[in-house]
């Protein structure tokens, strides 16, 4: 096991431990999918069947709902208590990106650890990813800039902060996590197809969602831009082999730069990892001569996240103020609130 463990520390294996670590996080968010489906069916079948505590951390898949919170806490200091850990969740994947590039997404999401999956079948079957024309590939980057901008505007710009309150008082988003189980466990026909449809491309195409839909990795991404952090190469070591830019699952031409300015960098280390000379391509941080190991990135991810959940907890603001008698009242009805 320690020489295993040892292994894993090795740059070139840096990939293999980021996998392990946002397939860690894959299995944890289905575990926490499966305790809060028993806690909502404890309460659907009139406490029929055995209790389970609610898991806060489900809180983690309502990211709109979360900007709503943000809004009222920076405007009015009110912090959410219907899902406090959404905001505290939220606002932790916004302090990983402007520290530590969008670890979130090649480390901890879900649904990047699906994604890639997708794509790498589809490279063992086809022994290629295939790329659509550069043009195209501009336009459909910008879908989800455009996606992240309609959330921004409505909820910055045309949602008042009184209109917020009664958003954030409404049975709607008492349950917001219930209907958000719903969506999963009864999907309708066309939630179905589109998911089928997007998972066919994305073995096609390397992280389709990510790259061209997703508003959360787009924000991510512009905050990213900030983080100190920043893959850098050291020319005189490198010998411009052209492994890094092959490597590079956001199609970053890494090996023509000096340091990696992008707000497609993910942080997944892959570059570094496929890098055959020791030293010559790594994360640093500025005016620091010496790169940073890749494990040690991988901790900083770690302990930011594990901060932030912390911070939350310590501070009061994860577990639901709802209590047991507004779970009766309220998830029995969910089917009947529409928005």
């Amino acid at each position: 096991m320690k020489i295993l463990f040892n292994k894993l520390l090795e740059n070139e294996k840096i990939p293999l431990l980021r996998q392990l670590i946002q397939w860690g996080f894959l299995f944890w968010c289905i575990f926490l999918g499966v305790q809060f489906g028993l806690f909502v069916g404890y309460y659907e079948s009139g406490g029929q069947t055995a209790y389970y505590p609610r898991p806060p951390g489900v809180e983690a898949f309502l990211p709109i709902g979360a900007l709503v919170s943000l809004k009222a806490w920076v405007l009015s200091g009110y912090f959410d208590v219907v899902h406090p850990a959404a905001l505290v969740l939220f606002v932790t994947f916004m302090g990983m990106a402007l520290l530590a590039k969008k670890s979130f997404c090649s480390w901890i999401c879900p649904v990047g650890a699906l994604e890639e999956s997708l794509w790498r079948i589809g490279q063992k079957l086809f022994g290629r990813s295939f790329r659509v024309w550069t043009w195209l590939d501009v336009v459909l980057r910008t879908c989800k800039y455009a996606l992240l901008l309609f959330f921004v505007k409505i909820i910055f710009l045309d949602m008042p902060l009184m209109a917020i309150r009664g958003f954030m008082k409404a049975p709607y988003w008492s349950i917001a996590d219930v209907k958000m189980l719903h969506f999963f466990t009864g999907m309708s026909p066309l939630a179905i197809g589109v998911i089928l449809v997007l998972a066919v491309l994305s073995v096609f195409y390397q992280n389709f969602w990510c790259r061209y839909l997703c508003p959360y990795g787009a924000l991510l991404g512009i905050i990213s831009f900030l983080s100190p952090l920043k893959i850098g190469r050291d020319k005189d070591l490198c010998t411009s082999c052209g492994a890094c830019s092959r490597a590079c699952p956001a199609r970053i031409d890494v090996q023509q730069k000096t340091s990696v300015w992008s707000v497609e960098c993910t942080g997944c280390l892959t570059c570094a990892g496929s890098c055959p000379e020791k030293g010559a391509l790594a994360m640093r941080l500025p005016l620091w001569k010496r790169p940073l190991p890749g494990w040690s990135f991988a901790l900083v991810v770690l302990l930011l996240f594990a901060g932030g959940v912390v911070a939350g907890m310590w501070s009061g603001h994860w577990h639901t103020s709802l209590t047991h008698q507004d779970y009766q009242r309220l998830i029995p009805m969910a089917e009947r609130f529409i928005h």
